[in-house]
């Protein structure tokens, strides 16, 4: 449902669904039938909310195909294998005769919306709906305008999507921080809907066990610079150094070669090197967190609400993550989790050993995180939330 999350203020990735979570509700009289217009060159966290939308949106109504115009990683680790999808590789940014053919399998397959996920596809798919005159709606992940560390980068994208947008029909935004940044782009309220984040329950839980030396830290990410998996690192140096036996357990691909060897160098130079394994991509991220106690993530800015936290949370391991944007609307400061500074790597390892020293509860942590998300970031809810948008839209 469209509600909002609680204010409690004073981020891949990398994975697959847990199979014993497909089993869908048998799906409800046809209401209408959606086209999602992805890139579709990665697997990681936005590209798990469209298949969870793929798996889920047919238990509201909804017929849902998708278009991949960066076919990547999504068509062959998806698990909605039973929706349509189709390739429209575009050759540039602005490759706008894609938009042209969009258009013709809009028509032709009878949609009745469009609904896009990045810039790119805000570009083609506003175009596309236009010529087919049907609505477009489009999905809010993260402030595109922080996206990245190249500022050029996060000029042309924001521009580009703010210029796409200009006559969309409904914002979908995944957590209220971004649904203000969109208003601070000059969009009215009325346009955004709020619809936050959900995974299903997990296959399994990590036990209720209390953890033993050393503590097994984990980070799940498509591992970039705003990640601040430096600060990590520089974090768990620190604890070392006063005696606190932690470990990393990294999980993830990295997103450039360039970028893994700068992080391996500095591992090496911090003398964590031996501290940190390097899982790489897997395909059940449930599996690896059940070996974690804490999931850390230190994001430095650009998250919407990230899908690797509500699934720590699912999986019973307590969060610790920065206090930016959408994720303290997920984790509440000592009650599911706790909220470091960013870019502070003493604010970090402080929230750590707090943990670890009993100042709060793992326990008690772990059992509000369980509940937290069952109460308020299901898949189901989160496909309830964005039919809803599609029921007012259509109605």
């Amino acid at each position: 449902m469209i509600a909002p999350l609680e204010s409690t203020v004073t981020p891949l990735a990398v994975s697959r669904f847990p199979i014993a979570d497909q089993a869908a509700a048998p799906p409800a009289k046809v209401k209408g039938r959606v086209l999602h217009v992805i890139n579709g060159e990665h697997y990681s966290g936005a590209e798990r909310v469209q298949d969870l939308l793929g798996l889920r949106l047919g238990e509201f109504g909804y017929e849902v195909a998708f278009c991949c115009v960066k076919p990547g990683k999504f068509p062959s680790q998806r698990r909605c294998q039973s929706v349509p999808l189709f390739e429209l590789p575009m050759s540039s940014k602005v490759d706008l005769w894609t938009a042209w053919e969009l258009s013709r399998q809009i028509v032709a397959g009878d949609y009745d919306l469009v609904h896009t996920h990045t810039p790119r596809t805000a570009l083609v798919g506003r175009i596309a709906s236009a010529l087919a005159g049907v609505p477009m709606v489009h999905h809010v992940h993260s402030p595109t305008s922080r996206d990245c560390t190249a500022s050029w980068s996060n000029w042309i994208n924001s521009t580009t999507e703010r210029m796409s947008l200009t006559a969309v029909a409904k914002l979908v935004c995944v957590s209220h921080a971004l649904g203000k940044h969109m208003e601070g782009e000059g969009f009215s309220r009325d346009r955004i809907a709020v619809v936050p984040n959900g995974v299903p329950a997990a296959d399994a839980t990590r036990s209720s066990d209390l953890p033993q030396l050393p503590w097994q830290l984990g980070m799940v990410a498509l591992f970039r610079p705003r990640k601040g998996l430096e600060v990590l690192l520089e974090a768990i140096a620190i604890l070392r150094d006063k005696g606190l036996q932690v470990a990393l357990k990294a999980v993830g691909p990295f997103e450039t070669p360039e970028y893994e060897k700068s992080i391996r160098e500095l591992s090496e130079k911090l003398g964590v090197e031996s501290a940190v394994e390097w899982v790489g991509f897997v395909d059940d991220v449930n599996r690896q967190l059940r070996k974690m106690d804490l999931m850390i993530l230190p994001s430095i800015f650009g998250e919407g609400l990230p899908m690797v936290v509500l699934e720590a949370m699912a999986a019973g391991v307590p969060n610790i993550a920065t206090r930016i944007e959408g994720l303290p609307e997920a984790i509440r400061h000592g009650i599911d989790g706790l909220l470091a500074e960013p870019e502070s790597a003493a604010s970090l390892a402080q929230q750590i050993e707090a943990i670890m020293s009993g100042e709060f509860s793992w326990s008690s942590l772990r059992e509000s995180a369980l509940a937290r998300h069952a109460s308020l970031f299901s898949d189901r809810a989160m496909a309830r939330g964005v039919s809803e948008v599609y029921d007012e839209l259509l109605k």
